[in-house]
């Protein structure tokens, strides 16, 4: 890598925090963000996924730590805000990443459903954005990535309150940026088109569902998790310093028409 391209790119001396790092989107980013230079904390609720995913990233020569965790038990998200900064240091980037997919008709969700979904996919988004955020505006640098979904940006295979909380992310991001931008803190959403991931696989199994998400992407293919590594290096990388605010759609075209 030429000496330009590492100072533009290179995470060298950064610690990063993914949650849902032990699978699909998630494990990829940390991949990515490690192999570029960062030290990498992955949050997971499997115990036995999270000590596998960190044997891997380990065999790529990543300094890795891992929690478990459930990002919808509140004891567990202070623990994740009180272990985090005793690996490696203060964090640098976090990449929230982690959802659950309720996906029903909406009148047939339940209120435990709801709350589950914002649990996962919102609340616990916002905490370790609350707490992060702040300390990487007082160092002067930071990077958040948050991940969206196409219900992001519009409704369709019952987005319910998925839906919700995934338009709510886009929301949250413009906040983080307009709170902290200033102090050098850059906070994005990522918004996949259909992926290939564990989190998809209810829909995966639909006969016909994969055929026709590919047909409608515009490079005639769904995504894998690999589409995601090169933006997540560029977002978390001082190459991205005016970049803030934004949602920003990798998938293949799904969105644009």
């Amino acid at each position: 890598m030429s000496t330009y391209t590492e100072d533009l790119f290179s995470l060298t001396g950064r610690v990063a925090l993914v949650t849902g790092g032990s699978s699909g989107i998630g494990h990829t980013i940390a991949e990515a963000l490690g192999r570029a230079g960062a030290a990498v904390i992955i949050v997971a609720r499997r115990p036995a996924q999270l000590a596998e995913a960190t044997t891997r990233l380990q065999n790529h020569g990543i300094r890795t730590a891992s929690i478990s965790a459930d990002l919808a038990n509140p004891a567990d998200l202070t623990r994740i805000r009180q272990q985090a900064a005793t690996f490696y240091g203060e964090i640098d980037i976090l990449v929230n990443d982690a959802a659950n997919n309720i996906r029903r008709p909406m009148a047939d969700l339940t209120t435990a459903d709801y709350e589950q979904t914002m649990a996962v996919n919102l609340t616990a988004p916002y905490l370790l954005g609350q707490h992060f955020g702040p300390r990487m505006a007082q160092r002067g640098w930071g990077r958040i990535i948050n991940l969206g979904s196409q219900q992001s940006i519009s409704a369709f295979g019952d987005s319910g309150a998925y839906g919700i909380s995934k338009a709510a992310i886009t929301g949250l991001t413009r906040s983080q940026a307009e709170a902290w931008s200033r102090h050098g803190v850059c906070s994005n959403t990522l918004i996949p088109g259909f992926v290939l991931t564990p989190l998809t696989e209810p829909a995966q199994a639909v006969p016909g569902r994969v055929e026709a998400l590919a047909a409608r992407s515009m490079t005639g293919r769904n995504g894998t998790p690999a589409d995601f590594a090169g933006i997540a290096v560029l977002l978390a990388s001082p190459a991205s310093a005016y970049i803030t605010g934004q949602t920003i759609c990798v998938d293949g075209g799904f969105s644009v028409h």
